[in-house]
């Protein structure tokens, strides 16, 4: 019986470091979470919600990376994209096509909503029904070339004098506060700020851009990532969007759910507002695309040449390369 104990002892000893004969349970080794930096390109909203859930329902850590989702900082987001500030970021097509034009080298991943859901918004005292009715009225804008380009293409399309509508740079105010100190209209999402209108009991004329021009249907937001990065990594950059994508699926299909995580990513919110937005977003993210973020040749072609052609660049781009949809799942 002594030897017989000895032997198993001895055993024991031997295999220690293959099997572990030990009462302590085995500890699996696993590796550290890749960090990923995310820059957004405004304050947490229904843009970024699926975002927000691939982080809160570990959509990123199954796929090995830490992700953190940093605020805009000086400079465009592109521009500090290329220069390595994050690994991606939100932007627009307009912001891509400028950098692109000046060989910034950025590439859009994914289309956040299909569709463009933007336009000029105005209460509806202000009788401002269709672009013919801009003149003589204020715009209220951010100071972008690119919005004197669309106003006065769509001016004068209806047959509006260009010269008497009245510009002025209003930066980021409020929509609502701007209504009342003199503006008449201004540029909107929809999505957010025509439904937080709608709560507030006040009645919009919306004049949407997809309706007014195919031109205008083009892309925003988009998720960016700099094409030398992407070349170097296709890996990151693929599990980055396998599981964003998985995050904007479930944000299409439970949208109530979706709102409850971004609200619990960013309990400053107004949480009527971003059920209801959320409820609107659920529809518009994928669209009639055959799978969300999918973009296409001709609207990337489309609005660049409008903005060549309207001295918003200096030389046009190849549309082929300012997007990809390869990493889409």
């Amino acid at each position: 019986m002594k030897r017989m104990i000895s032997i198993i002892l001895t055993v024991c000893v031997l295999l220690t470091g293959l099997t572990g004969c030990s009462a302590k349970k085995d500890e699996t080794q696993t590796a550290p979470l890749q960090k990923v930096t995310v820059m957004l390109d405004w304050f947490p909203n229904t843009n970024h919600t699926g975002l927000f859930v691939a982080k809160d329902l570990g959509y990123y850590k199954a796929e090995g990376l830490d992700v953190e989702f940093v605020q805009p900082s000086e400079g465009g987001n592109p521009q500090l994209i290329a220069a390595g500030k994050a690994d991606f970021a939100i932007s627009y097509q307009e912001e891509v096509t400028i950098a692109r034009s000046q060989d910034i080298p950025v590439v859009a991943l994914a289309a956040v909503i299909q569709h463009n859901t933007s336009g000029f918004a105005s209460p509806v005292d202000k009788n401002i029904k269709s672009p013919q009715d801009f003149a003589g009225k204020t715009y209220g804008g951010w100071g972008s070339p690119a919005e004197t380009a669309v106003l006065k293409t769509l001016m004068t399309k209806y047959g509006a004098d260009f010269s008497k509508l009245k510009i002025v740079n209003i930066g980021s105010a409020d929509f609502f506060a701007s209504m009342q100190k003199g503006i008449d209209f201004s540029w909107i999402f929809y999505g957010w700020t025509g439904i937080e209108a709608n709560q507030k009991g006040m009645d919009l004329n919306f004049i949407e851009l997809k309706n007014e021009d195919k031109v205008f249907d083009y892309y925003t937001p988009v998720i960016i990532a700099s094409e030398s990065e992407i070349a170097k990594n296709p890996e990151l950059a693929t599990k980055f969007m396998r599981a964003t994508a998985k995050g904007y699926d479930y944000a299409i299909k439970s949208p109530d759910k979706a709102a409850e995580i971004l609200l619990k990513n960013a309990p400053e919110l107004n949480k009527d507002l971003v059920v209801a937005s959320q409820q609107y977003q659920a529809k518009e993210y994928q669209g009639d695309a055959p799978r969300w973020g999918e973009m296409k040749t001709e609207v990337w072609k489309g609005y660049a040449d409008f903005m060549f052609n309207n001295k918003l660049i200096d030389k046009n781009i190849d549309a082929n390369k300012a997007f990809t949809n390869k990493y889409l799942p």
